[in-house]
């Protein structure tokens, strides 16, 4: 079970009960006791808690058993339906159904089904043109609404006439007034660099994939990061990496200088974006000698396929199922109420500590982060 789905059946168990224990709960989701203990110091930290003595209990000021859940937005029924009856069918497309999205469809046809509602999906293969054909097609086969990760400008929805959400893209003009769910990125790299900061580890380097929609945000939080633990500004360690098709002499050369850094001791610490990347950056690490994590701690960004390194590597886990469900609601309120004001919607993502950047004078317990 996912980390955000453990966090949102303990919050709803206590919602009903007003307490539970953590060996009751590991027996509710089929996970183990340690799992619980960590879910509930992670929802604990962000407030949403109270650890007690072999359990936790609500804290105070949150709704109390059989209480209301809270809600972003006014409720609505969960199961809801066009005019004649028949229910909603939303359209959803995205660039790929591999890496990263796969989350994200998850978590958005777990929302539709939730409320009766038909969920088509469409795969771009991040070409504008497929992107488009997606659009009319599923336009002229009458949905009722669209949820969208475009490849790029412009909006491939401009003009249909239909309501729509983009999910994980934030357009360059708000002149559409566009509503969408993303994750918050700049909150992401932020808590990576506090957390390697707090390990005593400077200076930190940065790897970015600048072919990602991501990159400017990341950026901007591992460069806020450093300014709030008082570190100086990081741009001489940023390795900024091309894409692995357009350019592989330029990535070996960044990769290579990378670790020249790493083994000459100028560098104690790095995120890297994305897991590909972070685990490439780890094998030519490990290849010149360099320790993991005493001589060099690393962080991967997006969580995907961190965990499956040969040391699994501490990783930025986007809430991409929450970022799915959120965007059905979105459009959902959207269809109920067209009238409605304007939503967008920031997830914070968290950091799932693992064994590549336990510092060298000890071993820290594993836990999540999400807080600033």
């Amino acid at each position: 079970m996912h980390a955000e789905d453990r966090h949102q059946a303990i919050l709803e168990r206590l919602r009903e009960r007003g307490s539970l224990r953590v060996s009751e709960m590991a027996q509710v989701l089929s996970v183990s006791a340690i799992t619980v203990r960590r879910d509930v110091e992670s929802l604990a930290e962000r407030g949403l808690l109270t650890r007690v003595h072999g359990g936790a209990v609500l804290r105070a000021g949150l709704p109390g058993p059989r209480a209301h859940p809270v809600a972003v937005t006014p409720a609505v029924p969960p199961r809801v339906a066009r005019a004649d009856g028949r229910p909603l069918v939303l359209g959803l497309i995205v660039p790929a159904a591999d890496y990263y999205f796969p989350e994200i469809i998850k978590g958005a046809r777990a929302a539709a089904a939730e409320r009766g509602i038909r969920l088509v999906l469409g795969i771009s293969q991040y070409d504008p043109e497929e992107e488009r054909a997606q659009v009319r097609r599923m336009v002229e086969d009458g949905v009722d609404g669209l949820l969208i990760t475009p490849c790029g400008p412009p909006d491939p929805t401009t003009g249909t006439g239909v309501p729509h959400v983009l999910i994980e893209r934030r357009p360059d003009t708000d002149a559409w007034g566009e509503e969408r769910v993303v994750t918050d990125h700049a909150h992401g790299a932020r808590i990576a660099v506090r957390h390697l900061a707090e390990a005593g580890r400077e200076p930190i380097a940065l790897l970015l994939r600048e072919d990602s929609p991501h990159a400017a945000l990341v950026l901007d939080g591992y460069l806020s990061g450093l300014a709030a633990v008082g570190l100086p500004p990081g741009e001489a360690a940023v390795f900024r990496l091309p894409a692995p098709h357009t350019d592989p002499a330029e990535r070996e050369r960044l990769f290579s200088a990378f670790a020249d850094r790493a083994v000459s001791g100028t560098l104690t610490a790095a995120l890297v974006h994305n897991d590909h990347d972070a685990i490439v950056a780890f094998q030519r690490l490990r290849a010149r000698g360099v320790d993991i994590p005493r001589g060099l701690a690393l962080v991967a960004y997006d969580d995907e396929v961190a965990a499956l390194a040969d040391i699994p590597l501490t990783a930025v886990a986007p809430p991409k199922r929450a970022v799915g469900a959120a965007a059905v609601d979105l459009l959902v309120h959207r269809l109920a109420t067209p009238d409605r004001p304007a939503h967008r919607v920031s997830i914070l993502p968290v950091l799932n500590i693992r064994e590549s950047t336990v510092p060298p004078t000890g071993v820290p317990p594993a836990r999540s982060h999400g807080l600033s």
